[in-house]
C-alpha cells in the first residue's frame, strides 16, 4: 500500500507540480500532535494572502463606507465558501498527486482545457493587477513615489519570488506569514482607534433583502465574493500541498488531510478577522461620519488621521497595505506557473512566466494611470475583483466534479453530504454571478 495513488487517469504518469519544490518539506512520521501541525502548516496561508490582498481593500472600504456594517455576513459567507473550496483542491492535490490545472488538462479535450486555461490567466491578471496597484499606491503614501514609478517597480518583485524559493520554500512561507502577521497587528491597532459600533457588527451578520433589490450594494457584495474566494487559489492550494513528503499510505493520506483542514481553518479564518476589520474600520471612521462615497484607498488614507486625531492612524493604514500587496504577489505569480504548466503541460524558466504575469498586470495599469490618473484605480480595484468572481465557476465546477468521483479519488471520495453542498455552493456562485449580469445588462439599456 506505499504507493496507494488513485488519479484521474490510471496509467497516466504523475508530473510533478512545481517540481523544484516537489515534496521538499519533510514531515515527521512519529511527532506530536503540534509538531505535525507545525509541519504541515504553510500552504493554507499561502492560499489565505489572496484573501486579503488590495482588491480586498477597495471592496471592503466600499462595501464599509457606503453600506456601514451590513455586508458583514457576505464577508462571513464567503469565508464558509472559501474554507470549503481550498479543502476540496487540498484533497485533490494529496490524494491524486496533481494540482487542478494538471486534473483539467488529463480529463478534460485539448479544446476544453485551453479554454479554461485562458479563463484562468485572466483570473489571474485581474489579480495581480490588483496587487500591483495596491503596492504602487501604498509606496506613493509612504514614501511619495510617483504612481507610475511604483507600478514600474512591483516587477522586482520577481526577484525577491525566485530568492527565497532557491534559498527553500520554507523560507517563503515564513515570509508570508510574518507580512500576515504585520497586517493583523496594524488593524488590531485600527480598531482600538476607530471604536466601531459592537452591536452594529453583531446586526451585520444577519443577512438583508436589500441584497437583491440595490444594484450597487449587489456589485459590491459580488466583489467581496470574487475578493474571498479566488478561482486560481484552488489551482494554487492544490499544487502548494504537494511540497509536503508524506507517506502514500491510507493513513499518511488522512492525515494529511487533516492536517491541511486545520492549516486551511486558521488561515482563512485570520484572513476574514482582517477583512472584516478593514470593513469596520471604514464603517465607524467613515460611514458614522456621513462619508459614504470613500473608495479609493487614497481617499482613505488621507481621510483616517484628521478624522480620528491620531497621525499612526494612516501610517498602520499604509503600512498594512504595502504588505498586503507585497504577500499577495507572492502567491499570485506561482499560481500563474502551475497553471501554464498545468494546462499546457508546457514548462518555461519559472522567472520568465512570473515576468510575463506581471507584465500582464502593469501595462495595463500604467494605461489607467497615465488616462486617469490615481482616481481610477478604485474602480480598476473593484472591477478586477468583480472579473475574478465571474471566473469563479470555471475552477468550483471541475473541482467539485473530480472530488466527488470515485474512479479518481478511489475511497477518499467526497461524502454525498459534502458533494451535496459543494454543488448548492457552486450553484449560488454562479447564480450571483448570473443575476448581476442582467442587473448591469439592464442598466445599459434603460
Amino acid at each position: 500500500m506505499d504507493n496507494y495513488h488513485p488519479d484521474l487517469n490510471n496509467n497516466a504518469p504523475v508530473i510533478p507540480s512545481l517540481p523544484e519544490v516537489y515534496r521538499s518539506i519533510g514531515v515527521p512520521a512519529e511527532a506530536s500532535f503540534w509538531r505535525k501541525l507545525f509541519a504541515f502548516s504553510g500552504p493554507g496561508f499561502l492560499v489565505a494572502v489572496g484573501y486579503m490582498d488590495p482588491g480586498n481593500w477597495a471592496t471592503d472600504i466600499a462595501a464599509g463606507s457606503r453600506f456601514a456594517y451590513e455586508l458583514i455576513f457576505i464577508l462571513f459567507l464567503s469565508n464558509l465558501m472559501a474554507v470549503l473550496l481550498q479543502t476540496l483542491s487540498a484533497r485533490l492535490g494529496i490524494i491524486t498527486q496533481r494540482d487542478l490545472a494538471q486534473a483539467c488538462h488529463d480529463y478534460y479535450s485539448r479544446r476544453t482545457s485551453f479554454i479554461l486555461w485562458i479563463l484562468c490567466e485572466i483570473a489571474i491578471a485581474a489579480c495581480d493587477l490588483a496587487e500591483v496597484i495596491g503596492s504602487a499606491i501604498a509606496l506613493n503614501l509612504l514614501f511619495h513615489i510617483p504612481l507610475i514609478w511604483g507600478v514600474c517597480l512591483t516587477a522586482f518583485d520577481v526577484l525577491a519570488i525566485l530568492y527565497l524559493q532557491h534559498k527553500g520554500f520554507r523560507y517563503l512561507e515564513v515570509i508570508v506569514v510574518v507580512l500576515i502577521g504585520t497586517i493583523g497587528a496594524c488593524y488590531l491597532v485600527e480598531m482600538f482607534i476607530v471604536r466601531p459600533d459592537f452591536a452594529g457588527i453583531v446586526r451585520g451578520f444577519v443577512p438583508t433583502g436589500e441584497l437583491f433589490t440595490n444594484r450597487e450594494m449587489l456589485y459590491i457584495a459580488i466583489g467581496i465574493l470574487g475578493a474571498t474566494v479566488m478561482p486560481h487559489n484552488l489551482y494554487l492550494h492544490s499544487s502548494l500541498v504537494q511540497t509536503r513528503a508524506i507517506e502514500r499510505t491510507p493513513e499518511g493520506l488522512r492525515t494529511a488531510m487533516r492536517f491541511n483542514f486545520i492549516d486551511s481553518v486558521l488561515a482563512l479564518n485570520f484572513a476574514f478577522f482582517i477583512n472584516a476589520a478593514i470593513l469596520i474600520m471604514a464603517a465607524a471612521a467613515f460611514y458614522r461620519h456621513g462619508l459614504n462615497q470613500i473608495a479609493e484607498i487614497q481617499d482613505a488614507y488621507h481621510t483616517l488621521a484628521p478624522l480620528l486625531g491620531v497621525p499612526a492612524a494612516s501610517l498602520l493604514f499604509a503600512l498594512a497595505l504595502l504588505c498586503s500587496g507585497q504577500n499577495s504577489t507572492l502567491t499570485g505569480t506561482l499560481a500563474g506557473q502551475i497553471v501554464m504548466e498545468g494546462f499546457l503541460n508546457f514548462r518555461i524558466a519559472p522567472w520568465l512566466r512570473r515576468l510575463i504575469t506581471r507584465l500582464i498586470a502593469i501595462i495595463p495599469t500604467i494605461i489607467v494611470v497615465a488616462i486617469s490618473g490615481a482616481r481610477g484605480t478604485a474602480r480598476l480595484l473593484i472591477l478586477s475583483q468583480v472579473i475574478l468572481s465571474l471566473q469563479l465557476s470555471f475552477a468550483v465546477f471541475p473541482l467539485i466534479q473530480f472530488t466527488s468521483d470515485r474512479r479518481k479519488m478511489g475511497e477518499f471520495t467526497n461524502p454525498m453530504w459534502l458533494t451535496a453542498i459543494s454543488w448548492i455552493v457552486g450553484i449560488i456562485i454562479a447564480g450571483l454571478n448570473a443575476y448581476l449580469l442582467v442587473l448591469t445588462a439592464k442598466s445599459w439599456f434603460t
